[in-house]
């Protein structure tokens, strides 16, 4: 008698027909996908993106997965089949970005570094490591903007916001630190630690791009002038981290 075959494996659940958004290029409207792989990774894609663009603007408890599901165009069960609970969603978008910025900031420094052995400067420094951050906001399009506001909601939120923060951004930050403390040799780690908090708060609020600045100075400044931001802010923390440390160098 002939073995019973292996059931199949299981499959995602059917996607809803997307709706076409204003934008969408013309070579991907109703294009078929080219095979279940292809087709996997779209939705995946799709669905981040729309968490992305609703948990930037409502944060964490004012997104619910029902609402990602309508944005993303797929039934609310295929959210669920390819990342569990809201908080595997959010985790999923919180890091699919932040590998690249990451990666991106300790490449630049490890580069200035070495190029720059013996003679780094606390500008230079922080102007390799601030930099990747501002350019992807400035030219990587709208998922980049959403992205750098969600790291800002997240960056203050006292109920997992250090944890999170923590989990995707540390190992940037501790190397960082590393190389402060040879471009400000007399600095003690509190010194550092502490310059590190009041730069992160202004990063991530300048690069939340609220518009606060415009109203304030009256449009003489404009919260997406990213690269006179990032400007001012190598100028601005240079200047905060010689304070805090004692020191001219």
């Amino acid at each position: 008698m002939s073995k019973p075959s292996a059931p199949p494996a299981a499959e995602p659940p059917v996607e809803r027909s997307h709706r076409t958004r204003p934008g969408t290029p013309a070579a991907k409207r109703g294009r078929p996908a080219k095979n279940q792989a292809g087709r996997n990774g779209e939705t995946r894609d799709s669905i981040l993106d729309a968490a992305e663009d609703l948990f930037s603007k409502h944060g964490f408890y004012g997104v619910t997965i029902r609402e990602v599901a309508r944005e993303a165009g797929v039934d609310t069960a295929l959210v669920h089949y390819y990342f569990g609970a809201k908080r595997d969603l959010f985790d999923a978008v919180f890091l699919r970005r932040a590998e690249v910025w990451n990666n991106e900031r300790v490449e630049a420094i490890n580069r200035y570094a070495r190029e720059h052995e013996g003679a780094m400067t606390l500008e230079g420094l922080l102007e390799a490591f601030l930099r990747p951050p501002f350019q992807w906001s400035l030219k990587g399009g709208p998922g980049w903007k959403h992205y750098s506001a969600l790291v800002a909601q997240t960056n203050a939120n006292p109920t997992f916001g250090g944890e999170t923060m923590a989990r995707y951004f540390d190992p940037s930050i501790r190397r960082l630190i590393d190389l402060l403390r040879v471009v400000l040799p007399d600095a003690s780690d509190a010194d550092l630690y502490w310059g590190w908090h009041n730069l992160s708060g202004a990063l991530t609020l300048t690069l939340g791009e609220t518009g606060r600045l415009d109203r304030l100075s009256g449009g003489l400044c404009q919260s997406g002038d990213l690269d006179s931001a990032c400007e001012y802010m190598v100028r601005f923390a240079s200047a905060g981290f010689r304070a805090v440390s004692g020191t001219r160098a």
